[in-house]
């Protein structure tokens, strides 16, 4: 998948004029692309449209409009695009009580060594971003990565079934992978 550059991003008054619809094209985008394991993780699996709307988003946020750090932006989001042969993701610990937050999400340290993909009888290990998970603190959102051989995108295309899960010692999911989102991630590892 090709990287964003400089010429992909709006200013801030361009996106204004037409960010509702690429707000809503990006929405529809992602009905095919979140997925949920379990009732409190979920993926949500990026391409360049995703990542340019975050990057046009974190503009529009922070009023950035100065181009060196519209550079520096451009180069952070550029690291969630996969590569060719992979898969790429943002994984959510969607903890909804706020109160015990920090004890909440303690309990997901070692969900780095968790999550896999199954294909069939083949598994693929998300690695994840270094950095975001401590012995002592772990951040809601990660970054992920699923690196695919050639076989398993073969075994992906196919007709073998495919199951995204969670084995961790204290939150265990798998969900299968409805043949929309699998499409669409079909596309990303073909680019």
């Amino acid at each position: 998948m090709k990287p964003i550059s400089l010429e992909d991003i709006r200013g801030i008054a361009a996106y204004e004029k037409g960010r509702a619809e690429f707000r809503q094209k990006i929405i529809d985008l992602k009905k095919q692309r979140r997925v949920s394991v379990g009732d409190k993780v979920s993926l949500v699996f990026e391409n360049r449209d995703t990542v340019i709307f975050q990057i046009q988003e974190m503009m529009r946020a922070e009023r950035i409009t100065d181009l060196d750090k519209i550079r520096e932006e451009i180069a952070v989001y550029n690291a969630m695009i996969p590569e060719p042969g992979e898969l790429s993701a943002t994984l959510f610990l969607e903890i909804e009580d706020q109160s015990h937050l920090r004890d909440d999400l303690l309990k997901f340290l070692g969900i780095d060594e968790a999550v896999f993909l199954k294909i069939g009888t083949r598994q693929i290990r998300a690695r994840f971003e270094e950095g975001r998970s401590k012995e002592d603190k772990i951040s809601a959102v990660q970054y992920v990565k699923f690196p695919f051989t050639a076989e398993d995108r073969a075994a992906f295309a196919g007709s073998a079934e495919v199951m995204l899960c969670i084995d961790h010692s204290n939150y265990k999911a798998e969900v299968r992978l409805e043949a929309e989102s699998r499409e669409a991630l079909l596309a990303d590892l073909t680019e």
